[in-house]
């Protein structure tokens, strides 16, 4: 069977990232905060306390910040330049979710899932070759926990997020597994991370690509033979927003399954407020007793 490529004319849609954050590189999850990215898109920060001695500290840092952000919007506009060109010439081809479903069943070709392990845990396409290329940070030196610390308080407790790094390996890794005449499916969560590793494998001398558009996200539960205890649009929500059931992949699920999934989240956000409640009222009632305390 031979595969159906679409030709794309059209600009790419860069989504932004959860809510309470902007993110350059990621889709509508979690917020990627990436160390040794290779197109160059670590923003760094500096945040200092505030005194008479370290305001000149302070307002130098909001300038790199500044300055940095602004080279981090340049180099993800020439990134999405580059990626249109490679399917606008077609030399990476677009399938839909469903398309790609139909190839790897009749047709036998190899879908390379670059989603980092925490994606990957939750579903997984059954047959899939795992090669990320971008993993979770599991590091511990200062400069890593400082990155999490950051991504945490700037909306990974909301969203999931995990604090990313790129592995400078990920092509000799797939070389050492897919030869480079193959017809290669690459996937990711929701369609950018893959179209970058597209543009690595192009260069490296790959040329029959095929480029799943969206996503997982995009794919319904009957285009691929799924492992893991997740849905594929599920697979890359997480945090406060999962818990709850805000997120549009879960809206869209409780849209099919009715009340019944919808009342699982509407107990947990009760069980929350019970919770502010008791723990305010005992405060509340803690106070008096350690005044007493005190006053003997």
């Amino acid at each position: 069977m031979e595969l159906v490529g679409h030709n794309f004319t059209g600009s790419l849609a860069i989504p932004s990232s959860n809510p309470l954050r902007r993110s350059s590189l990621c889709g509508r999850g979690p917020t990627l905060v990436l160390r040794s990215n290779p197109f160059s898109l670590h923003s760094r920060r500096s945040f200092r306390s505030h005194s008479h001695k370290t305001e000149p500290i302070l307002v130098m840092g909001a300038v790199v910040g500044e300055e940095e952000e602004t080279k981090q919007a340049k180099e993800m506009a020439a990134a999405r330049k580059r990626w249109e060109t490679l399917v606008r010439e077609q030399k990476v081809k677009v399938l839909t979710p469903k398309e790609a479903g139909y190839a790897i069943q009749l047709s036998y070709k190899t879908l390379l899932d670059v989603r980092p392990s925490n994606e990957h845990n939750k579903a997984r396409v059954k047959g899939s070759t795992w090669i990320p290329i971008f993993d979770v940070d599991n590091t511990f030196d200062v400069g890593s926990f400082s990155r999490k610390i950051t991504n945490y308080v700037m909306g990974g407790w909301w969203s999931g997020s995990r604090t990313l790094t790129y592995d400078k390996s990920f092509i000799s890794k797939v070389e050492e597994k897919i030869p480079k005449d193959s017809d290669l499916i690459v996937v990711c969560q929701k369609g950018l991370r893959s179209l970058a590793a597209c543009e690595q494998l192009y260069n490296a001398g790959y040329r029959n690509l095929f480029w799943v558009q969206g996503g997982l996200d995009a794919a319904e539960e009957e285009d691929f033979q799924r492992e893991g205890p997740q849905s594929f649009k599920l697979a890359g929500i997480g945090g406060v927003s999962e818990f709850l059931g805000w997120t549009d992949q879960q809206r869209a699920v409780a849209a099919k399954e009715g009340w019944g999934y919808r009342l699982v989240f509407t107990g947990r956000l009760l069980g929350l407020i019970l919770l502010a409640d008791a723990l305010f009222l005992g405060a509340q009632r803690l106070r008096p007793l350690l005044e007493e305390l005190r006053s003997h």
